[in-house]
């Protein structure tokens, strides 16, 4: 099964600008793939489910597949490519742990793991209140729906 207009829906979502207002910087690579890594977190607890159990490995699969391709477009020869790939897979399972609990967590609580992760910028406030609308809005839809492109996110 092909994801790509999900996963192009994620990269969407991570290239919105008015994410980087508060970075103390200009954006990379990192930043950007933070972001989507943190997009991507949120979607797969959203939808963790046993009956979706095949299609989410398959989405992550695919995700992850494209993340490399990215990587070797920035011109990453093969063995920093594997050792980039186990990095953000290990701060993507990071991130799926720290926000198991999204939804019981108080405000300082969630400043503090997207600091731990996004520590460039300035107004987390803002992240957090932007994942949080994020979190909402994929809990009043179904998986099928963000497949299909019936709705954005």
């Amino acid at each position: 099964m092909n994801y790509i207009h999900f996963y192009n829906k994620l990269i969407k979502l991570t290239t919105n600008k008015t994410l980087y207002k508060s970075l103390d910087k200009q954006d990379s690579f990192n930043d950007r793939l933070l972001l989507f890594l943190f997009h991507f977190a949120f979607f797969l607890k959203v939808f963790k489910s046993e009956e979706n159990e095949k299609k989410l490995q398959e989405i992550y699969d695919f995700n992850f597949r494209q993340l490399e391709l990215s990587i070797r477009e920035i011109g990453y020869g093969d063995q920093s490519i594997n050792k980039k790939m186990k990095d953000y897979i290990n701060v993507f399972h990071a991130i799926v742990s720290d926000i198991h609990f999204w939804d019981n967590l108080d405000d300082v609580k969630k400043r503090e793991i997207i600091s731990k992760f996004l520590e460039n910028f300035k107004n987390i406030e803002e992240l957090v209140d932007y994942f949080n609308n994020y979190y909402l809005n994929l809990s009043k839809n179904t998986l099928n729906s963000y497949l299909k492109s019936v709705i954005n996110p």
